[in-house]
């Protein structure tokens, strides 16, 4: 009986540290309630931050973005999911929508062409 709940005891432990791991390798350096945007892949390079809309994304950002992470807070009416789109003023179409708590560490139909982006309810 000792052995078993040793071995249990074990597997459990190993199991936690795998989870631990694997979440923390892959999670992207975004405060809760922000979406960021990132100029390379895998949450690299520049970074910019909105806990809201933003029409216009500013210079080195605009059609430079290369990976993206919505860490957008959900709630009963709450807008949390992102759109971006393709142009500035929310124009052209949408590359990439985000629900909340998605990260995309690179889209190749997204890449680098992002101007600007809304909450939304749904994608």
């Amino acid at each position: 009986m000792k052995r078993l709940t040793a071995l249990l005891t074990a597997a459990l432990i190993s199991a936690g540290a795998v989870l631990t791991t694997s979440v923390t390798a892959q999670a992207a350096n975004c405060r809760s309630g922000y979406f960021c945007v990132w100029t390379h892949a895998n949450f690299d390079g520049m970074k910019i931050e909105h806990s809201g809309d933003d029409h216009w994304w500013e210079g080195n950002m605009n059609n430079q973005d290369s990976s993206w992470a919505n860490h957008g807070v959900s709630g009963p009416g709450v807008k949390d999911h992102v759109k971006v789109y393709d142009g500035r003023e929310l124009t052209g179409k949408v590359t990439l929508c985000l629900a909340p708590g998605q990260e995309v560490g690179y889209n190749q139909g997204a890449n680098d062409k992002g101007g600007s982006h809304t909450w939304t309810a749904r994608c």
